[in-house]
C-alpha cells in the first residue's frame, strides 16, 4: 500500500528552458561578437532578434538586428544557470520572480561565467530567464487530445521562490540594497 513518506512525482518542479539574451542595441561587428560569446557559452547557434520599430533617440531602425539570444534545455541549462547564480552569489530579488513561476536576472560581465577574456571580443552583459514547469504541462501544447493545465498544477511565484531556495540554497531579498 501507499505510505505517507512517498510524495507525488507530478508535483516536482523542473527547469523547462533557460533563455540567454544579449542585447547590444546595434547591428554589425559588436552583435556578431556577442553571438560568438553566446555560442562559446552554450555550444549552440544563437538567433538574432530584430527591432520592432525605429527609435531615433537610440539610433536603431525597424527590422535592424539588435540582439542575440539562445534557448538551452536539459542538463546544460542547469549547469549554465548554476554558473550564472554563482555570479549573483545566489541572491535574487522578489521582483525577479514572475506570477507565472518564472524568474530572470542579469549579469554585467560574461567573463564572470568562466569564459576567458579575449580583447578582440570585449565584455558583454546578458540576461538569464528561467522557465519552470511541472511534469504534464505538455497537455496544453500537444496536438492530439489537447487540454488545459489546472490551476493547482501551474507553477506560482511562491512555488518558484521555494524551488530556488531548496535547489540552490538561494536567498530571496525583498528590496534592492
Amino acid at each position: 500500500m501507499a505510505t505517507d513518506d512517498k510524495k507525488n512525482c507530478m508535483r516536482d518542479i523542473k527547469v523547462d528552458k533557460l533563455i540567454l539574451n544579449c542585447c547590444v542595441g546595434e547591428s554589425g561587428d559588436r552583435l556578431t561578437r556577442a553571438a560568438r560569446v553566446l555560442e562559446q557559452l552554450t555550444g549552440q547557434q544563437p538567433v538574432y532578434s530584430k527591432a520592432k520599430y525605429t527609435l531615433r533617440s537610440f539610433g536603431i531602425r525597424r527590422n535592424e538586428k539588435i540582439s542575440v539570444h539562445v534557448t538551452v534545455r536539459g542538463e546544460k541549462a542547469l549547469e549554465i544557470l548554476e554558473r550564472g547564480l554563482k555570479v549573483k552569489e545566489y541572491e535574487l530579488l522578489q521582483g525577479n520572480f514572475s506570477d507565472t513561476g518564472n524568474f530572470g536576472f542579469g549579469i554585467n560581465e560574461h567573463i564572470d561565467l568562466g569564459i576567458k577574456y579575449d580583447p578582440t571580443t570585449g565584455i558583454y552583459g546578458m540576461d538569464f530567464f528561467v522557465c519552470l514547469t511541472r511534469p504534464g504541462a505538455r497537455v496544453a501544447r500537444r496536438k492530439v487530445r489537447q487540454s488545459r493545465v489546472g490551476f493547482n498544477h501551474k507553477v506560482t511565484k511562491e512555488d518558484a521562490i521555494k524551488w530556488f531556495q531548496d535547489k540552490f540554497e538561494g536567498v530571496v531579498l525583498a528590496k534592492a540594497l
